[in-house]
């Protein structure tokens, strides 16, 4: 059975798929929210900075939709999400599934609210960064 912090992170996916998140239900007044890698890499603080800087990072793509791959919880307050992002760069027009964008995003819960949020556009980064292999990236715990 999954984890409270399993079940909250589908629960924010889940609302992003729907179109309906609202970060003031799960997030911690005081996120962090990191981007590594990609067209918009940064670090932002708080509800207001987190939306500044996911909204940054929406802005770069037209159609853009994801496919979980895999949940998998590290310990007591992480949980790693393995994403496949379809979609076009509006700038360069790129399309993402044909390049096979597979990332990764690390949430940490403390107290049922995700205290930092970090985005990875390279799954092996995530990895190397949680000290995963990439071949035990997806087993379950």
């Amino acid at each position: 059975m999954p984890s409270a912090n399993v079940e909250l992170v589908r629960s924010i996916l889940a609302a992003w798929e729907r179109g309906t998140p609202s970060p003031a239900e799960w997030a911690h007044p005081e996120i962090e929210y990191v981007i590594v890698g990609g067209p918009s890499p940064g670090t932002w603080t708080g509800l207001a900075g987190m939306a500044e800087g996911f909204r940054d990072w929406l802005g770069a793509w037209k159609d853009l939709r994801f496919d979980v791959d895999h949940y998998r919880e590290l310990d007591d307050e992480r949980v790693l999400v393995l994403i496949h992002y379809h979609g076009r760069g509006k700038a360069s027009g790129v399309d993402l599934g044909e390049i096979g964008a597979t990332s990764a995003q690390l949430y940490q819960v403390r107290d049922g609210k995700v205290t930092r949020w970090v985005s990875y556009w390279d799954r092996e980064r995530a990895f190397a960064d949680v000290g995963l292999a990439s071949e035990d990236a997806a087993d379950s715990p």
